[in-house]
């Protein structure tokens, strides 16, 4: 975890930012929660455990602060929450989701399914594509198990 925080450090720094405690403490609740696909409010109640008298605001600006420098996703899958996903280290792309319509779990996918698709858009749309995401609605495992 400290390999990455000092990473995401050095990206601040970059873009002439500090890592101020809060947004580290920020930083290692997203870290400590990686799969969990929380929330600004599942964040900010996270982090006000650990850091009590943090404000909604600065959970808010340090989230969007580290979408707009690519070290965060902000995502929606369909339920009118914004939820933020840390990008993976090295990764050319985001990564894709499977959302289970009957339970809300959320799987992720790292494999990029979407090389020749993209392929095809940038040949024949003449279209240079930065990055794409790709989210399954679907019905899990488990939830069909139950049926």
């Amino acid at each position: 975890m400290e390999n990455r925080i000092e990473r995401i450090k050095d990206a601040l720094q970059e873009a002439r930012y500090k890592l101020t405690p809060q947004r580290e403490v920020t930083v290692r609740v997203l870290l400590e929660n990686e799969k969990d696909h929380l929330s600004a409010e599942d964040v900010f109640m996270k982090v006000k455990d650990k850091y009590p008298e943090i404000g909604l605001a600065t959970v808010y600006r340090t989230l969007e602060l580290l979408s707009d420098l690519k070290v965060l996703d902000k995502i929606n899958f369909g339920d009118g929450v914004s939820r933020y996903d840390l990008r993976k280290e090295g990764a050319n792309h985001f990564h894709h989701h499977l959302v289970c319509m009957e339970c809300g779990s959320v799987e992720e996918i790292e494999e990029d399914l979407l090389i020749e698709a993209e392929k095809t858009v940038e040949k024949d749309y003449n279209f240079k594509v930065l990055d794409h995401r790709l989210t399954f609605h679907g019905i899990c495992k488990k939830c069909q198990e139950k049926e």
